[in-house]
């Protein structure tokens, strides 16, 4: 088939890539011409594990191509993907105008019939919108055509998306339409040879799925967070109570390890968005605002335990803090627990010495350079000079550290584990401060 893809982002990136590797020829199209230029000199503009292999060797073969041209983007595809970005807007809502931008220029330039695929995250309605929209510049230009509006949002866990496109659990389309259903039926069908993964449904019940779904996962998070907080005011071990109630088949393990909250580019703004639906419909939706709210406070818990490790005395103290990014495998630091702790700690008159395998450009873009921030080249560089350790996010190459190498380098043995990744004991026993989360006052060692 041939394949429209509107925006070069992440979404657009790795949809496009998979698409273009079994066989389809795809056609993205984005605004912004330096990314482009980037594009198609083979530079990828986010790091996704496998992404850029993957864009090489389609774009190498010719089924993967880039450009600002939307004229010939639209003239290109029987389906065009919307795949545009939908941030929170000040009242926390979706911001849907470029979604209906890109709907305009299907509509200013489209000359035969065309599937519009809404895979943005997107609020209930939306597609309904995206139709008015198209309809109202075909209109404006006299022309009759026919064209179909679908929504087919996207899974993709930020760190394995090649994998969740290529081997999800479902693919979900939301149409009425026959005739939708049979393009969308050929456009996914390499990766639906094994077992039918396809799920039509009403295209606001598409929509709903999508924020439902992040909203769902949010909520386990936020849920177990809640339980370490009682956890360590109780005196029970949130990793004991994990294991307890993730043996249940009926909850699981996963979405349920405790840390300092969720972040990254969707669940945050997907409940938010969410939450103001309801609002707009008068549905108060208290559990969901709840999850946001927990979240929230999570992310000040390290700061919070920091303060506790040196009553409340930061001004001068530097803190090493290992991970930038919101979770491994992404350089994304959008929401990060990383963000609240390193702007707490400077607003404390702190400095910060921070390593993360990927997100350091990512973390750059965002602060500047700045004298209370250093950013090293590799992870024990931190230690340097350091009053205590924070782990705030859980990459691979944390999990193992010689915890009396650790005690003799830190100016004060302090650590702050923040995705509990090590056992209390076996850090108290080198003489280190051991703070997680939820692991109970019983294991909580005291300041030698």
């Amino acid at each position: 088939m041939k394949i429209t893809i509107f925006g070069s982002g992440y979404v657009g990136l790795v949809t496009g890539a998979c698409l273009a590797d079994v066989g389809h020829q795809v056609m993205c199209v984005d605004v912004d011409h330096d990314k482009v230029e980037r594009l198609n000199a083979g530079e990828i503009p986010i790091y996704e594990p496998g992404l850029e292999d993957l864009i090489g060797k389609n774009k190498a073969a010719g089924r993967i191509e880039f450009t600002t041209d939307a004229a010939k983007a639209v003239e290109f595809g029987l389906l065009q993907f919307i795949a545009v970005g939908t941030p929170s807007d000040e009242d926390g809502s979706a911001d849907l105008k470029y979604v209906l931008k890109v709907a305009e220029t299907i509509g200013q330039h489209m000359n035969d019939y065309k599937v519009v695929v809404d895979k943005s995250t997107v609020p209930v309605g939306t597609a309904s919108k995206v139709e008015r929209t198209i309809a109202a510049e075909l209109e404006k230009r006299g022309a009759r055509l026919e064209f179909d509006v679908c929504s087919n949002p996207e899974f993709l866990k930020e760190g394995a998306a090649i994998e969740d496109f290529s081997r999800g659990s479902r693919i979900v389309v939301g149409t009425g339409s026959e005739r939708v259903k049979q393009a969308m039926l050929e456009c996914y069908g390499p990766y639906n040879r094994q077992r039918d993964k396809m799920m039509f449904m009403g295209v606001r019940s598409a929509e709903l799925t999508k924020y439902a779904a992040n909203a769902m996962l949010a909520t386990k998070i936020s849920f177990i967070n809640e339980v370490a907080n009682l956890a360590e005011r109780l005196g029970a071990d949130v990793e004991e109570v994990r294991h307890g109630i993730g043996s249940d088949p009926r909850i699981g393990y996963s979405f349920i390890y405790p840390g300092c909250g969720y972040g990254g580019s969707c669940f945050p703004k997907d409940v938010k968005a969410l939450a103001h639906t309801a609002e707009e419909i008068g549905h108060p939706a208290e559990m969901i605002k709840a999850v946001e709210r927990v979240n929230a406070r999570q992310k000040n818990k390290l700061f919070e335990k920091l303060c506790q490790a040196f009553d409340g005395q930061l001004a001068g103290k530097t803190i090493a803090i290992w991970g930038l990014a919101f979770k491994p495998n992404t350089d994304d630091m959008r929401e990060a627990p990383s963000r609240a702790l390193m702007e707490a700690l400077w607003d404390a008159g702190a400095r910060v010495q921070a390593y993360d395998p990927e997100a350091s450009d990512e973390c750059r873009r965002i602060y500047g350079e700045r004298d209370d921030l250093v950013l090293a080249e590799r992870r024990d560089d931190t230690l340097e000079g350091a009053h205590a350790l924070v782990i705030c996010t859980e990459w691979k190459a944390f999990r193992t550290i010689d915890f009396a190498e650790l005690h003799d380098k830190l100016e004060e043995p302090v650590l702050v584990d923040g995705r509990n990744l090590f056992q209390p004991d076996t850090v108290k026993r080198a003489g280190l401060a051991y703070y997680g989360i939820g692991r109970g006052d019983s294991v909580r060692p005291v300041l030698a």
